[in-house]
């Protein structure tokens, strides 16, 4: 990597660090004003997942997301010719859709950490755990429900519509686990209902608020699901090989879950002796072993699943540029958009 490659990298970091600062700065206080409004197990729990305080109630400021769904809001917004503090109330309700999506997701996967702490589900239980995401997702739909905005009533349509999208997806990915003939198509299309579904509504939103037609909506909701489907492949390579120092998950977390990822689907599909191998280990009735770990790792890689997911990473960023240029023709607009794009497929961990 040359020096001038290695700056060019360290300034759209910081620009896109800027711009999730800025939208965290606008959007944290709904947050936590709809948060308050919860009865009070319920806001403890939500809370505690957003890393504002301990399970306690002490405050605290514990990591927590980047907030690149309400970003995107924003951003497109601008875009479209609208001002960004207009789509806070839309910022907040994707951004609470999002954790409520999560708290479920790790209750329905076992999962034990998200950002450096024990899950909720872990620390006050499975049931307090989904009713408050089940509280966060109507705390969501109020927000629109109450905002004056044109493009609320819209807004809260494609918000619903989207949930029912992103259930399926996690419905279908549930599913996979009890299969062993998954193909890649069937593969991709629950990533992108699982994850591009949330980043589309979110792109297609913001443009609504920004004043733009129902057209450039549809193109933003596709630059978002392309994007989103990037944003999946690049997530599935860190729960290979992320540093657990930075992910806060074990090393190789998806393959100690024997999950379906995309490059072990693409690695499971390669008719190729690493493939073999891979779906030898993943057959195994036991928790595996960190040499077999380390070895399902290897096949993936030597069976050209990490090569794929590489590649397809950048086809997807190639779709979402055209989806991005259709909804916006002033390119000198769309600056923001393309720094959480380029934040969201350049992370190594």
């Amino acid at each position: 990597m040359t020096s001038s490659t290695l700056e060019r990298d360290h300034k759209e970091g910081h620009e896109a660090a800027d711009i999730l600062a800025r939208a965290r700065g606008l959007v944290d206080p709904v947050l936590r004003a709809a948060v308050d409004s919860l009865p009070g197990a319920m806001r403890k729990v939500a809370g505690y997942h957003f890393g504002w305080w301990e399970a306690d109630g002490a405050p605290v400021e514990a990591p927590s997301g980047k907030a690149i769904r309400p970003a995107l809001v924003l951003a497109a917004a601008q875009a479209l010719g609208g001002t960004p503090g207009t789509a806070v109330a839309a910022a907040a309700a994707v951004e609470l859709v999002h954790n409520f999506t999560l708290l479920h997701d790790d209750v329905i996967d076992r999962d034990e950490t998200r950002r450096h702490r024990p899950t909720a589900w872990r620390v006050f239980g499975t049931t307090e755990a989904i009713l408050a995401g089940d509280a966060m997702h109507s705390l969501a739909l109020r927000l629109l429900a109450e905002d004056a905005h044109p493009a609320a009533r819209g807004s809260i349509r494609r918000l619903t519509d989207c949930v029912v999208e992103l259930c399926e997806g996690q419905q279908i990915d549930c599913a996979f686990e009890q299969r062993n003939d998954v193909l890649l198509p069937e593969c991709m299309a629950m990533a992108e209902a699982k994850t591009g579904a949330l980043l589309g509504a979110a792109c297609a939103m913001g443009a609504l608020y920004g004043g733009g037609s129902e057209e450039a909506a549809q193109a933003m909701d596709g630059f978002g699901r392309e994007i989103g489907l990037a944003f999946q492949l690049i997530d599935d390579l860190i729960g290979i090989w992320g540093d657990p120092a930075v992910t806060g998950k074990p090393v190789g977390a998806d393959l100690v879950a024997r999950k379906k990822s995309l490059p072990v689907v693409a690695a499971l599909g390669s008719n190729t002796p690493e493939g073999a191998r891979l779906a030898e280990l993943y057959a195994v009735e036991r928790p595996l072993s960190p040499e077999e770990l380390a070895e399902c790792a290897a096949a993936v890689d030597g069976a050209g699943g990490r090569g794929w997911a590489q590649g397809e990473s950048c086809e997807r960023m190639a779709a979402a540029m055209a989806q991005l240029a259709a909804a916006v023709p002033d390119p000198s607009s769309t600056d923001e958009l393309l720094a959480l794009a380029e934040l969201v497929t350049r992370r190594t961990h």
